[in-house]
């Protein structure tokens, strides 16, 4: 859901702050002074190569949940169900989810790019009291940069979403990658995403959020607030 900003997470990624709070509600004085624009400076930056992960693998499946009412905010803040990572990023996981398929399982994507202008509005409509669970737009988030994906795992011959031992986004210890509870099978298949996704070491996983990955690369990349329907698709002869 949310990542702080990356000097943090690079910095001492374990002690990175909880997810966001599943309610919250615009008080007086909530809206504070804030960047009217993403943060510059830093890099030099790679240029931005975003791409929409259904273009280039249409057999990954997507549950974007900003693009639905079934998030904090309480309505769509996505215009689309989209996914886009930075190209790098995009073909990691890829790779991921094919070797996952010859397990049995394929990959969901929750949660990928996320415009600037999407952490501003998360920031702008949390109390003052509870800004420690989003992202300050004054830095950004690693989403911003098309560098984070939250993902989970559906079953091949089903299709359906398997079970962790916590729902996505659910903010208990459960999230935890170390927690022991749950059954046996739920704690294997979250063993199993953080397994496939590691592999390679291209991403490293939230300890708080087993959903949650960051690509290796993420300090390469600038801070993002391109909409989505401004990215292009990439052609035919581009896909990996």
């Amino acid at each position: 859901m949310k990542r702080n900003d990356v000097g943090v997470s690079m910095r001492n990624h374990s002690g990175l702050l909880a997810a966001l709070c599943m309610v919250v509600s615009i008080a007086p004085g909530a809206i504070a002074q804030t960047p009217v624009g993403p943060p510059t400076g830093g890099g030099p930056y790679r240029a931005r190569t975003l791409v929409e992960l259904v273009k280039l693998d249409p057999t990954i499946k997507l549950d974007i949940r900003y693009a639905t009412v079934k998030n904090f905010v309480g309505r769509a803040v996505y215009p689309d169900a989209r996914a886009f990572l930075q190209r790098p990023a995009a073909e990691a996981l890829l790779s991921v989810h094919r070797r996952l398929k010859e397990q049995g399982y394929g990959l969901v994507v929750y949660d990928a790019y996320r415009p600037w202008s999407i952490t501003k509005l998360f920031w702008d409509i949390t109390p003052p009291d509870k800004r420690v669970f989003v992202a300050d737009p004054s830095t950004g988030s690693v989403h911003d940069r098309g560098c984070a994906v939250d993902v989970g795992l559906f079953d091949l011959r089903t299709g359906h979403e398997v079970q962790m031992p916590s729902a996505y986004d659910e903010k208990t210890e459960r999230s935890f990658v170390t927690y022991t509870g749950g059954t046996a099978e739920q704690r294997a298949r979250r063993d199993l995403l953080r397994k496939a996704m590691e592999h390679d070491r291209y991403f490293f996983v939230y300890p708080e959020e087993w959903w949650h990955y960051d690509f290796k690369d993420l300090r390469d990349y600038a801070i993002q607030d391109t909409p989505f329907s401004a990215i292009a698709s990439p052609s035919r002869s581009e896909k990996p």
